[in-house]
């Protein structure tokens, strides 16, 4: 079996595959709250599955976390733990940009689309709101803008008439009360981000592209999006899924 996970900024998904790469078992951790207390509760049941486990491999933009996961299962697995850019990638996909600063999660996600004849924009509404370029089998850069959710949480936390809202699609654009102009500023101004930088992404390369979504909020904008979506709820996993065969 395999044990492959992303850390992000807000939260981190562990999945347990079996060998033939069916779901075994999903596990949603909250990353500011990991510990080794909160892994050994969480978990606990692989205490009967130490040695089915063959490979462990994660994608981390978190250090700390990434350390002390990798801490708890080398020592609980007896297995060596891998992170993502200790793989060499440069057969699977050419990387056209600094890779020392693309996320590691950011990788994952544009592994995951290669088919070797499309071009992708892959749009991940987490902690940040990322735009990636994949053109074949070469990753050519990215936008990274503000997260919807952080922006909101910023937003309610600066201004004190400002109620905690849960965004939701609206019709119209005038609100008519703070709750209601809140939503529309961030619905409507984050579909106008995402619709114009896809824009520019096509006039600047000349190129067509799928557009590929992922994330907490991708389904809050999925229709909202100009062009033709597909949503992918595990592209990281996914991707991660890929390069499981290239571990020892």
């Amino acid at each position: 079996m395999y044990l492959i996970g992303d850390i992000g900024n807000t939260e981190t998904k562990i999945l347990l595959f079996t060998s033939k790469k069916k779901i075994k078992k999903r596990i949603i951790l909250k990353t500011k709250l990991i510990s080794k207390l909160y892994l050994s509760k969480k978990f606990k049941f692989l205490d009967s599955k130490k040695r089915e486990i063959n490979k462990i491999l994660f994608s981390s933009v978190v250090p700390r976390s990434y350390k002390l996961i990798k801490s708890y299962f080398n020592k609980k697995l007896k297995k060596k733990c891998y992170e993502l850019k200790q793989i060499k990638l440069k057969n699977l996909i050419k990387i056209r940009a600094n890779n020392k600063q693309i996320g590691s999660d950011r990788l994952a996600n544009a592994i995951s689309v290669i088919d070797y004849k499309n071009n992708f924009i892959i749009v991940d509404f987490g902690t940040a709101t990322t735009f990636d370029v994949v053109i074949k089998n070469t990753y050519l850069g990215g936008v990274i803008a503000p997260g919807v959710s952080l922006s909101l949480e910023k937003l309610i936390s600066k201004a004190s008439l400002i109620p905690k809202i849960k965004l939701s699609r609206i019709r119209k654009v005038i609100g008519k009360n703070t709750s209601t102009a809140v939503k529309s500023g961030f619905y409507w101004g984050y579909t106008g981000l995402v619709n114009n930088i896809i824009s520019l992404i096509r006039n600047e390369t000349n190129k067509n592209f799928k557009i590929i979504t992922t994330g907490g909020f991708s389904n809050l904008f999925n229709k909202a999006i100009k062009h033709k979506t597909i949503n992918e709820k595990d592209l990281t996993i996914n991707g991660l899924l890929k390069l499981i065969n290239q571990l020892k």
